[in-house]
């Protein structure tokens, strides 16, 4: 299978900040659709037979399932606009870690025994776990900031595999929302960065962040988590540790965390600047 690498993130330099979530979800949503149902499609061709097993589709998710409740409806609805209505002919099967990612593996390897006709995974760890699922079965990532990277494929010429999907590109972005901060805090000098040192992604993307924080004369602090327990005590030295502003690397569990991120920074007097538009709404500076 081909791997489709589609970048949405650099919509926000036509649209602002402001409406630029709803434009990436809005064009993942329709490649998410657009490939799903295609293969669905082809299925049902192959089959070829008046009484076809209901397809079935398995979601991976690496977050809780309230966030993406508007997308999965939305999801559905473009679904039966192309004629697949769950529960008539074509069954979801969703499996969510709620943050955990240790249970990724675990849930990846059921959705597999399943023999679902697809996978969907949301985030980059949900797509490593189901990549090590199975071999077959076709994959469709969202959410995957660098799928090479992060070893979904072997290269974007020639990806090879069972996977296709779309990045975002997010961490590419995170040198530009250093300088946003900078911009809006000039006199800023230390940026606290909170990060997953686990994470692929992240560790790429902090080499990229130190080229930038040199060239706008800022000096980062790196404050490292592992579990969602560990934010209140990270933003705290952060503070502690003379940060002027705090920037947060986009995860699945940042993004399950958003508000309670954004009431930790503005508990310590932090100016932060995060992917989500959920962190800005619930406080944060950017």
């Amino acid at each position: 299978m081909r791997t489709h690498i589609g970048s949405v993130e650099g919509k926000r330099r036509q649209t602002g900040s402001r409406g630029a979530v709803t434009i990436v979800w809005l064009c993942t949503l329709w490649s998410i659709v657009t490939l799903v149902c295609s293969l669905l499609a082809t299925l049902r061709a192959a089959e070829a037979q008046p009484q076809a097993k209901v397809p079935r589709i398995g979601f991976l998710g690496s977050s809780s399932p309230s966030p993406y409740e508007p997308i999965i409806d939305a999801l559905r609805q473009g679904m039966r606009e192309l004629g697949w209505v769950e529960g008539h002919n074509v069954t979801i099967e969703f499996r969510w870690a709620e943050g955990e990612l240790e249970r990724l593996p675990a849930l990846a390897a059921a959705l597999a025994r399943l023999e679902v006709d697809v996978i969907v995974t949301q985030g980059t760890p949900a797509a490593i776990a189901a990549k090590h699922a199975t071999q077959t079965l076709p994959i469709i990532f969202v959410q995957v900031g660098d799928p090479l990277g992060s070893g979904l494929i072997t290269s974007l010429a020639r990806p090879g595999g069972n996977l296709t999907g779309l990045s975002l590109l997010a961490f590419e972005l995170d040198a530009k929302r250093l300088e946003m901060l900078k911009e809006a805090m000039p006199k800023a000098s230390r940026v606290a960065v909170l990060w997953h040192p686990d994470f692929s992604p992240h560790v790429e993307g902090l080499h990229g962040l130190k080229s930038a924080a040199q060239a706008l004369g800022v000096e980062l602090q790196p404050v490292a988590f592992r579990r969602p327990q560990d934010f209140e005590a990270g933003i705290a030295a952060m503070s502690q540790g003379g940060a002027d502003a705090l920037l947060v690397m986009g995860h699945p569990m940042t993004f399950n965390a958003a508000t309670h991120l954004a009431e930790l920074a503005m508990r310590g007097r932090l100016p932060a600047i995060a992917l989500y538009r959920e962190f800005a709404q619930a406080g944060g500076l950017v």
